[in-house]
């Protein structure tokens, strides 16, 4: 893959570059935990509840248990998408249950007691990015209602261990490119969802040739670009979350 020194992405953002990030915790003060995150001009609302009890195949362990939901409004997007009821659609599963295990890796195991914590992430409104962005912003929200837990006597200290980050790679023309806009996503030769911890371990990879093959060579180059985006996001969650 060819790597160009200049760009056509809007705003002439770098390849390697992404957009503005945004993380503002407490964006939903009724919850334990909350952080409204922006990538660009994708905003997702992400916000934990925290709830006595345990799914019943969980019971009498002493242990507690992290899920999460996701949902689009119907006009996050630029024409109106029909709210799911009832049974939700695939994509939406595959992106919820990969939210959840993504937050779940920030643990190293369930032993706070019966409590069950619920992380919703609401796209408010969707340019691309929005499963990376919505982990990355749970992050920090469950960060906040593990500490509320504390604060509030429920439990002695957070189970937290490392935070998690998300960011798209894909290549465009030929380009890789770090943290896809919808417009780059739709026209991405290669797309990939990388997950990665605090720690600089990966927690999960999500890669598509969407027109054809690619070469190890050319992953290699993306999980690259996507390490070194999500150090960047690391240090946004750190920094926001320094105010605890």
């Amino acid at each position: 893959m060819p790597d160009s020194p200049t760009s056509s992405r809007p705003a002439g953002r770098a390849p390697h570059a992404l957009r503005p990030i945004a993380l503002t915790r407490g964006a939903a003060p009724n919850a334990e935990g909350s952080c409204l995150v922006a990538f660009g001009n994708t905003r997702v609302l992400c916000a934990v509840s925290v709830e006595d009890g345990v799914p019943g195949w969980k019971k009498g362990k002493g242990e507690g248990w992290l899920t999460a939901e996701y949902a689009m409004l119907p006009r996050a997007t630029h024409t109106r998408t029909a709210r799911e009821r009832g049974q939700v659609g695939g994509r939406t599963q595959e992106i919820q249950r990969l939210i959840g295990r993504s937050v779940r890796a920030m643990l190293d195991d369930f032993r706070w007691g019966e409590f069950t914590l619920k992380v919703d992430c609401d796209v408010l409104q969707a340019d691309g990015g929005t499963r990376t962005a919505a982990i990355t912003g749970a992050a920090v929200a469950v960060c906040d209602a593990f500490d509320w837990m504390v604060r509030t006597g429920r439990i002695a200290a957070s189970p937290v261990r490392r935070r998690v980050a998300a960011v798209s790679v894909g290549v465009v023309g030929g380009v890789p490119l770090l943290d896809l806009e919808y417009e780059e996503d739709v026209r991405a030769e290669v797309d990939a969802n990388v997950v990665m911890s605090s720690e600089g371990r990966f927690v999960e990879v999500q890669g598509t040739g969407e027109h054809g093959t690619f070469a190890r060579a050319e992953f290699d180059q993306l999980l690259d670009l996507a390490a070194a985006g999500i150090l960047a996001l690391d240090a946004a969650q750190r920094d926001v979350l320094g105010a605890r």
